[in-house]
């Protein structure tokens, strides 16, 4: 018996409201096969165990387990904090909400202790990061491993450590949990201690002889406190711990650095950047010069005294930029926070209207993330991004700001969106990606790319030289016909679900910026077509961009006019049979004006293809050219 959507959800929010009466009415009095069927059943990703554990329901959950023959190992999807956690087992759900009582009946009935989440999160690392101590010690008293850590090989300890829990940290260590375990990119509890300020728990680990480890950004334990601005732990560390002169410097120079930025503090990073120096003179290890100026920094260099340093205190602007070298200098330019704080610097001179600033600093920041970061990287897009919205107040005057000439400065960031772009497809052709992760991702930076073109695309005809319309042509050339050879096969730049530049150039739901929603896009569209965009290609449902057109919410009868213009067939079929007049149909009224022109207008061409594809004459006679098929195909 097939259980309907209704009934799913009578179950569904019963569990999760906690409402056992209703539970017991629908369930009690139906064949068991259906009751397995609706328990089973998920609704918006979860099911009513798993519901009822995360909202901590016990009398449901008892019900569900013992009456309903529950699967104790069934798993949803939970929201924790805003967070959405995937694959979370109903003990995953109850040990991270703290509701003891559901932990010790599922466990009791036997529910594995070692389950996992999608990220690999057990039972036992969620009681830690959220402190339930009871939790904890009953889950380790049933054979909880307290050594199995996340996907990013981050153990029960750290998180405990991390999050600052003193009883649950010390208790692990006394079970001997490895206080030198390194996650995957290389950071121990100390650091982890370091960057949360949780000094207690750090003497605590170094009393059981934990070490001061480097991790892959080069960075110690003193080193990740300055960063974080836990300034009681770096003044406790060089007390108490044997650190290199070296490092003490970088330390002091590091904290002086986040006292300006992040805590606006100019006089506290000026004292800890005299320290600093002093420890220099001291022991002869003066700054060694730049080989070149950066002109992102306006040719700022970093003060060796402490009387250019009090020369420097007179402007803020000198002193950021202080710390905007000191940043790149010791953290270099793999560390995420040396670009965070160059954008960010870049942001606050946009909002002070400094736009040839900003787009200095942010471009050398993209520059960085680009050379640095695996493609694809969210901090990369988050940057590309950043850039689209910047112009796009630019360009409809938000900013009433002395802005720079407009079209080279978006010219050269589509450039770089096109070398992301380029790299991304690289990276996925080379079978070293993460499966669900990186095509989303090269989905998202090519909308990103179309919004800077169709910014670029929007801009008045006076703006644009005859160089800089060639520029973009050219660029959204490379766009459209960007493709590498993968397995046999082009492997050509296109979004989710197989989307051409096109398809998305004309799709409403391309939008990522609601303030500035530029799509479809009429004048993008135009030009992709003119540097030779196929307007009968298909994604994976089959659709052309004029099936997509078709599909939009609001009807735009001049995109179609352009597609059908730039070659598109008012006969091209999708993979249900469907054409476009068929999906405007069905999506909008008054489309009789269509229905009349795909008549009055279809080629002799497209109606013998219609009938050489209905008597499948195409796929028997060797004799028509692969080409000719391909376009049969179509209709």
């Amino acid at each position: 018996m097939v259980v309907t959507l209704s009934e799913k959800n009578v179950i569904f929010n019963a569990a999760r409201d906690g409402v056992l009466r209703t539970l017991e009415n629908c369930l009690g009095n139906i064949p068991r096969e259906q009751v397995a069927q609706l328990v089973a059943a998920r609704v918006n990703g979860a099911t009513p165990l798993v519901m009822a554990c995360r909202n901590g329901h016990l009398d449901v959950a008892k019900y569900l387990v013992l009456n309903c023959k529950a699967n104790l190992e069934q798993t949803g999807s939970v929201t924790f904090d805003g967070e959405t956690i995937e694959g979370a087992p109903p003990l995953w759900c109850a040990a991270a909400a703290g509701h003891f009582e559901i932990v010790t009946l599922l466990v009791g009935h036997g529910a594995n202790v070692n389950s996992t989440t999608k990220t690999n999160s057990t039972p036992l690392r969620a009681a830690c990061f959220d402190g339930h101590f009871h939790i904890v010690r009953y889950l380790i008293s049933k054979g909880a491993d307290l050594e199995i850590a996340n996907r990013h090989g981050h153990s029960c300890l750290m998180i405990a450590c991390y999050k600052g829990h003193y009883e649950i940290a010390k208790y692990l260590i006394s079970l001997r949990a490895d206080v030198n375990r390194k996650s995957i990119k290389g950071n121990t509890a100390l650091h982890d201690c370091a960057e949360s300020g949780s000094l207690e728990i750090m003497k605590l680990l170094l009393s059981h002889n934990a070490r001061m480890e480097v991790d892959c950004y080069g960075m110690t334990p003193i080193l990740a406190a300055a960063v974080t601005g836990h300034n009681h732990i770096v003044e406790y560390l060089l007390r108490n711990i044997d650190i290199s002169i070296q490092e003490q410097i970088d330390a002091l120079e590091l904290l002086g650095a986040t006292y300006l930025d992040k805590k606006r503090d100019l006089y506290t990073a000026a004292e800890m950047w005299s320290k600093a120096l002093r420890l220099r003179g001291k022991h002869d290890l003066p700054k060694q010069p730049r080989n070149s100026p950066i002109a992102a920094f306006e040719g700022a260099e970093e003060v060796r005294t402490e009387e250019e340093l009090v020369d420097c205190m007179t402007n803020p602007d000198a002193m950021r930029m202080q710390a905007l070298l000191v940043r790149e200098r010791i953290l270099g330019p793999a560390h995420p926070d040396t670009s965070y704080f160059i954008r960010y610097r870049g942001a606050v001179y946009a909002d002070a209207g400094d736009i040839p600033r900003c787009i200095m600093l942010w471009t050398y920041a993209l520059d960085m993330q680009q050379a640095m970061l695996e493609p694809l990287s969210l901090m990369t897009q988050s940057s590309l991004m950043s850039f689209a919205e910047l112009f796009a107040c630019i360009l409809t005057r938000e900013i009433p700001a002395d802005a720079p000439d407009t079209v080279p400065a978006l010219l050269s960031i589509i450039e770089r969106a096109l070398k992301e772009l380029k790299a991304g497809v690289e990276h996925i052709k080379s079978g070293n990606y993460e499966s669900e992760r990186d095509p989303i991702y090269l989905h998202r930076t090519l909308v990103i790319t179309l919004h800077l073109a169709c910014l670029l695309a929007r801009c008045q005809p006076d703006k644009h030289t005859r160089e800089s319309m060639f520029n973009l042509m050219r660029t959204l050339y490379r766009l459209v016909k960007v493709s590498l050879r993968w397995q046999g096969f082009p492997l050509n730049v296109r979004g989710r679900n197989g989307a051409t530049a096109l398809h998305l150039s004309v799709c409403s739901e391309t939008t990522i910026h609601s303030r500035h929603a530029p799509f479809p896009a009429v004048d993008l569209a135009k030009l992709l077509l003119a540097v030779g965009a196929d307007p009968t290609a298909a994604d994976n449902m089959g659709n052309s961009p004029l099936h997509t057109a078709a599909l939009n919410r609001h009807y735009n009868p001049q995109i179609f006019r352009i597609l059908i213009s730039g070659g598109a067939h008012y006969d091209q079929r999708n993979k249900r049979g469907k054409t476009f007049t068929d999906l405007l149909l069905t999506s909008h009224t008054n489309t009789s004006y269509w229905h009349r022109e795909s008549s009055k207008n279809m080629s002799l061409k497209c109606m013998a293809a219609t009938v050489v594809k209905r008597e499948g004459l195409h796929r028997v006679d060797p004799l028509i050219p692969e080409e000719l098929r391909q376009f049969v195909d179509i209709h």
